[in-house]
């Protein structure tokens, strides 16, 4: 059966591999022979147990996840994360943090409800279009952890070398950037993800934490919930947990190993920003917004010469079947979002489209 699909350029939810969304597909009505879909299985049945068993271990291969590191599925998705990672973190009170665009200045602006941050270094000086040299930041020594955002959605940017933390840990906010190229996990004390860009459906996060930074003597306010040690203590099914998107994600884990892995997806997200990148740093009519040297390679933001003309674009780009290239809200202009599930015809496609847009109205 065919659809009548269009290129999703979302940043979120975004698009996912269709060979995993006809594999869902098929298994709607009868997951394999248990009579039932796996939105309406009890997350305590055995059928359940081993999808989110295999899950797990199917991510633990992709990133290579050492054995000292819990990966917990929480619901809420990576804003409560904002919130959580302080709660359970700041054992000292103290944190680092360091501000590249919209979503680390969010964390910043909810870690100073539960202790002390310290903003070591910032991009905003520059409208976040690049990250800042972090190699010999002034970090108190009393720092419970230094925090980034590895890949900002809004503004386009990416670290392409990790911070000097001086010893202390790194948490790492890795939503919009998850899973698209190798990582290094014991680089990190903490690492975590929204799924809804580039492994499943919205409402849930995948935090990946090194066992000694689970503690259990959080403030007793601290509700239940927003305890790491009660989700490593529970096998991430403290309460039901989003037994969809554990599921959906798992097979894109499937999928992405299938592929050849962390290094083959790379490769492919790599020659797919690059024809999008040529593109603009070829046209008269279209600019990209960040320095070269930190450009995203999931989330291309870009603009024309003035708002209006933006617009045009967009309602062009979708009228022709490119979907969701409008910029957020908070920065106007364009964006293209290329998570792994984008193919490379998909920007090849749109590079044509707006190729053609720049004769026509050059």
């Amino acid at each position: 059966m065919k659809y009548n699909r269009v290129y999703n350029f979302s940043a979120g939810p975004a698009m996912m591999p269709e060979p995993v969304l006809e594999e869902i597909r098929d298994e709607m009505m009868n997951y394999q022979g248990s009579g039932m879909c796996v939105m309406e299985m009890s997350h305590r049945s055995k059928v359940f147990q081993q999808i989110i068993d295999e899950a797990e271990a199917d991510l633990r291969e992709l990133m290579g996840i050492p054995d000292n590191y819990k990966v917990l599925f929480i619901q809420g998705g990576a804003t409560l994360q904002f919130a959580m990672v302080p709660m359970n973190l700041m054992k000292n009170g103290v944190a680092c943090y360091v501000e590249t665009g919209a979503w680390s200045k969010k964390a910043i602006a909810e870690a100073k409800k539960y202790g002390e941050v310290h903003v070591v270094a910032s991009s905003k000086d520059r409208n976040y279009s690049y990250i800042p040299d972090c190699s010999d930041l002034d970090i108190p020594e009393n720092t419970d952890y230094v925090y980034i955002c590895e890949n900002e959605t809004i503004h386009g940017v990416t670290w392409s070398k990790l911070p000097n933390t001086k010893g202390h840990v790194l948490v790492s906010d890795q939503s919009s950037m998850f899973l698209s190229r190798p990582c290094n996990v014991s680089d990190y004390g903490m690492i975590y993800a929204g799924v809804q860009k580039n492994v499943g459906p919205a409402g849930m996060v995948i935090a990946i934490i090194r066992e000694d930074l689970i503690r259990d003597d959080l403030d007793p306010k601290v509700p239940l919930y927003c305890s790491y040690k009660t989700h490593a203590d529970n096998g991430s099914m403290y309460n039901t947990p989003n037994c969809w998107a554990i599921y959906c994600c798992g097979k894109v884990f499937k999928y992405l190993k299938k592929l050849g892995g962390l290094e083959v997806m790379d490769k492919i997200n790599q020659d797919k920003a690059k024809v999008m990148y040529d593109f603009l740093d070829s046209s008269k009519m279209f600019k990209g917004t960040v320095d070269k040297e930190f450009r995203s390679l999931m989330n291309i933001p870009f603009v024309t010469e003035s708002a209006e003309l933006d617009a045009k674009v967009v309602a062009a780009t979708k009228a022709a079947g490119y979907d969701n290239l409008k910029g957020h809200k908070s920065v106007g202009g364009l964006r293209a979002s290329i998570y792994n599930a984008m193919p490379k015809e998909g920007v090849e496609a749109l590079v044509e489209f707006l190729k053609k847009f720049e004769a026509e109205n050059a």
